[in-house]
């Protein structure tokens, strides 16, 4: 059990040892879409009948700083690892894929969650949202750092310099993000791309947690745990694979 404690623990001290360029740099990024956003389409835009455009933006905002600091951090430690070449350091410990696999996705789930609280205590004071199940917002909050974390552990594996991490980010991850209704409601858009909202996995995840803020949301949030935990146990199985055999990382 030492094993992936000991790694989980390096992985975390990783990121925090440079907390203000891994955390206080995104809080700053969701800060700037909370004013020009909430600013601008306050007056313009209306979600639901009793919430205001910009409370409705906070939860958006949250889940949108966990999503894509859990995916940055497992996937840029790999591929760092790759590149310095030190990851050899760790292919000689006798630490098994399954410890691989939960201090990568471990130490992403911390993160992302650690960014996730510094978005909310900022912007929740220019829209308060409620906490009608709190529940919700904590299982939708792990489950979808754990999700992306795993992509993120995928990616680092996959990619062999930081310009393929990049453009798994940029053309899969950033895309999914925006496209998931972190700033508009699925309602608000034609049916086709109704329809097309409908087969992002992100959107699942942001509409669900929203719901735990205030007992509204585009889909019932039951159905949105069943695809976001089907998704995760998917892309899971997938990096336990691939930690399994060593995929680009043993020769």
């Amino acid at each position: 059990m030492t094993g992936w404690q000991t790694l989980l623990y390096k992985e975390v001290l990783r990121f925090w040892k440079v907390a203000f360029q891994t955390v206080a740099a995104p809080v700053l990024t969701a800060v700037m879409y909370m004013l020009i956003f909430g600013h601008v389409m306050q007056d313009h835009v209306k979600v639901y009948d009793t919430i205001s455009y910009t409370a409705f933006l906070v939860p958006g905002l949250v889940m949108m700083s966990v999503l894509q600091n859990a995916f940055a951090n497992s996937a840029s430690s790999l591929v760092q690892s790759k590149i310095m070449g030190n990851l050899v350091f760790l292919l000689l410990t006798p630490l098994s894929h399954w410890s691989w696999f939960l201090a990568y996705v471990g130490s992403s789930v911390a993160r992302g969650l650690a960014v996730g609280l510094g978005v909310f205590a900022v912007t929740a004071w220019f829209g308060r949202p409620g906490l009608v199940a709190p529940l919700w917002i904590i299982v939708f909050a792990l489950e979808g750092a754990a999700m992306l974390g795993t992509l993120g552990l995928i990616a680092g594996l996959w990619a062999e310099k930081f310009d393929q991490m990049a453009a798994f980010q940029n053309f899969v991850i950033m895309p999914m993000t925006f496209l998931s209704g972190v700033f508009y409601s699925i309602h608000s858009l034609p049916a086709f791309w109704q329809g097309v909202s409908h087969l992002n996995p992100f959107f699942y995840m942001i509409d669900g947690f929203r719901y735990g803020f205030f007992g509204v949301s585009d889909v019932s949030p039951w159905l949105s745990f069943a695809i976001v935990s089907s998704a995760l146990l998917v892309v899971s199985s997938v990096a336990v694979h691939l930690l399994r055999i060593g995929y680009k990382i043993r020769t």
